[in-house]
């Protein structure tokens, strides 16, 4: 004959409650055995590769070389070794050049497009040697030092905001929208060409190097974008020629500043990524039944 104690229920099998109080027979702080069987470790924690991040860090070292031959342009136009019918024809280069890329490597640029490109620019241009003579005479009241303070401050902006992966640059035919990151870095970078400009011995400066600077910012990040979706092989092999090219020309402007930009740039391509991959290793992420819940709403008609 089976024993009963009276007043003495047995316990229910122990389960989770979330909203119901606590379980008769269990303290309210119990947790099961089976309670960690639902546990999972390091499940959105992504393994990076050395060879793939210190591919994807060129992106940056590259968008680095192109500011800094921006500078080095607008140095070489202040000590007047640039006169302004060489910047001229480097502009109308550029451009040539760079409406060339786009045919060569985009995939949705027809010619009624870049006919309206091309329409789009020549107004660009007619407003801004209209405007050339208000950027002469711009910043005359102001100190060169504050000039010169700020403008550095504005391109460190626009380094700090701008979008190196390309998720926000519109490629021929799209309608995707900008960032507002994007948009205040793109902002900083026009300020800062007009501060430089105003700076310049001649209103004909004025106008060739804004120019220059306006299709720098505007102009080389769709570029390099095509460039990048059709080859990443001819991505690497530009962007290794854009380095070169850039500590050749930053060599004979300052030694000490060569020295900073090279290192500069073996920092960002092969001491940031081993940071990162050494970094993932002292990652630990738990997920199990605690975490908070996630509502699935099954809707039928």
């Amino acid at each position: 004959m089976e024993n009963k104690v009276e007043g003495i229920l047995p316990r229910s099998k122990w389960k989770k409650v979330a909203y119901g109080g606590m379980q008769r027979g269990y303290d309210d702080n119990y947790t099961d055995d089976s309670f960690l069987e639902d546990m999972v470790m390091n499940a959105n924690v992504v393994k990076r590769d050395m060879t793939k991040v210190m591919r994807d860090s060129v992106s940056i070292t590259q968008y680095l070389c192109i500011v800094a031959l921006v500078v080095c342009v607008w140095t070489y136009t202040l000590w007047s070794i640039i006169d302004e019918t060489s910047l001229l024809l480097l502009d109308v280069g550029l451009l040539v050049l760079g409406f060339l890329v786009l045919l060569l490597t985009a995939q949705k640029l027809s010619l009624q497009l870049l006919s309206k490109y091309l329409i789009n620019i020549s107004f660009f241009m007619s407003g801004l040697y209209i405007l050339a003579p208000i950027y002469y005479t711009l910043t005359t009241s102001i100190s060169s030092d504050s000039i010169w303070a700020l403008t550095v401050s504005l391109l460190i902006v626009h380094l700090f905001l701008h979008d190196y992966s390309g998720s926000t640059i519109r490629p021929p035919g799209a309608l995707n929208n900008p960032t507002l990151t994007s948009n205040i870095s793109l902002n900083a970078s026009i300020v800062a060409s007009v501060l430089v400009a105003s700076r310049l011995p001649s209103r004909l400066h004025v106008f060739t190097t804004m120019l220059f600077s306006l299709q720098v910012f505007l102009f080389a990040p769709l570029v390099m974008h095509c460039i990048k979706k059709y080859s990443f092989k001819l991505h690497l092999l530009f962007s290794f020629v854009l380095m070169i090219v850039t500590l050749c020309i930053i060599f004979p402007l300052h030694r000490l500043l060569f020295v900073l930009f090279f290192g500069l740039l073996v920092f960002i391509t092969f001491v940031c990524p081993y940071w990162l991959i050494k970094i993932q290793e002292y990652k630990f992420e738990i997920n199990g039944p605690w975490d908070e819940a996630k509502l699935c709403f099954d809707i039928t008609e």
